[in-house]
């Protein structure tokens, strides 16, 4: 059989006729092949998150996570982060150097982390409202009678973002600053991708919900990985090939793939509210989105706000996120721009080197002293 007709498979699926090799490079393959029994033991090895933390609080599914942290606490003002519900949220810990968590932690900041667990199929009849006004308010709740404070700083991350500001306009007196994380608020902007494949003439989310229940994993993830589908399935694999050799490059590639991979299910009414009226009717900006008997308007915000955002974000495009100081009444309000993606903004190397340090002395400026700090 010719090269040109050959269908071996590779481990990742791909025929190896894909990567750049033309059995000119045997020096190369071979080293290649040597490096194979490190790449089981990375991929083997991934952790889900770099640092140590005790659950301090349950309800229903839902936990919080406190992160230990060998520095001194020198604020009072506990963050707290909050992920979307349709990823795990370890990917704000994915490795000791990538770590959101750490970055505050080294700070000196007290950090929490929602983990919104896994719905079950009796979840399925979960809305926005039972997490927003439930779980996380318990969570806030809780956070605050621990620590002894009045107020904590919340951060929100993509969807989590989107919730932290329904909750933070529910309840301003409880949050002292609010940093939003390339989060959606204004779904004006119809350039990405999926606010095509989201449009109502398109796509009847009562349907999908009402047949389902609650949203597959296999359907949230494979609709994420289409968004991109050659770098996804093909550029990541060739790059793979070209980086195999570097250890660290493994470290951090088997990492990224242990979380891209650990899709989760999201409770059905949770997406078609989320759907229904944000991504297709664009309530949020409106003061009109329903959450219980409630609607959620904005402009009750009125803490210092922080807008980080993506430059290259496929997923929530600027257009989104920037907005939002448009919608709100806080008069601290500051824009954080880095050029990474979606994901970038919390794992990459130029977001941790330029933006980090930069929101956590954001953040530090705007937090109680901890008075009783060594």
């Amino acid at each position: 059989m010719s090269q040109s007709t050959a269908t071996t498979q590779s481990p990742a699926g791909l025929p190896w006729m894909m990567f750049p090799f033309d059995g000119a490079d045997v020096k190369g393959w071979l080293e290649r092949a040597g490096m194979m029994p490190k790449v089981m033991e990375y991929a083997r090895r991934a952790r889900k998150g770099a640092t140590e933390y005790d659950v301090v609080f349950e309800t229903g599914s839902v936990k919080l996570r406190r992160y230990r942290s060998e520095s001194p606490r020198r604020f009072a003002t506990p963050l707290l982060c909050v992920f979307a519900l349709v990823n795990r949220p370890y990917v704000l810990d994915l490795l000791a150097h990538k770590s959101v968590i750490r970055r505050f932690l080294d700070r000196g900041f007290d950090v929490y982390l929602v983990d919104w667990g896994e719905p079950t199929p009796a979840d399925h009849d979960r809305t926005l409202h039972d997490y927003i006004e439930g779980h996380l308010h318990c969570i806030v709740e809780h956070v605050l009678e621990s620590c002894g404070v009045d107020q904590v700083s919340l951060l929100g991350y993509c969807m989590g973002g989107t919730m932290s500001a329904m909750y933070t306009a529910l309840h301003q007196d409880l949050v002292r600053n609010f940093i939003l994380m390339a989060a959606p608020i204004d779904w004006t902007d119809r350039s990405a991708l999926l606010a095509l494949w989201t449009d109502s003439k398109y796509f009847d989310v009562d349907n999908l919900v009402d047949t389902l229940g609650n949203v597959p994993p296999e359907f949230l993830g494979s609709s994420f990985k289409l968004l991109r589908p050659v770098d996804n399935f093909i550029n990541k694999w060739l790059g793979f090939y070209d980086r195999m050799v570097d250890e660290r490059f493994l470290e951090e590639f088997f990492a990224m793939e242990t979380w891209s991979n650990d899709d989760i299910p999201i409770a059905g009414e949770v997406y078609r509210d989320f759907v229904k009226y944000g991504l297709q009717q664009n309530l949020l900006i409106k003061g009109q989105f329903p959450l219980g008997q409630k609607r959620i308007d904005l402009r009750s915000i009125t803490c210092p706000v922080l807008n980080l955002v993506a430059d290259a974000d496929h997923l929530v495009p600027c257009g989104q996120s920037l907005p939002v100081n448009q919608y709100i009444s806080s008069k601290d309000y500051e824009v954080m721009r880095v050029k990474a993606g979606h994901i970038g903004l919390a794992v990459g190397t130029k977001a941790h080197k330029e933006l980090w340090p930069r929101a956590c002395d954001w953040l530090a400026a705007r937090s109680e002293a901890n008075n009783s700090a060594v």
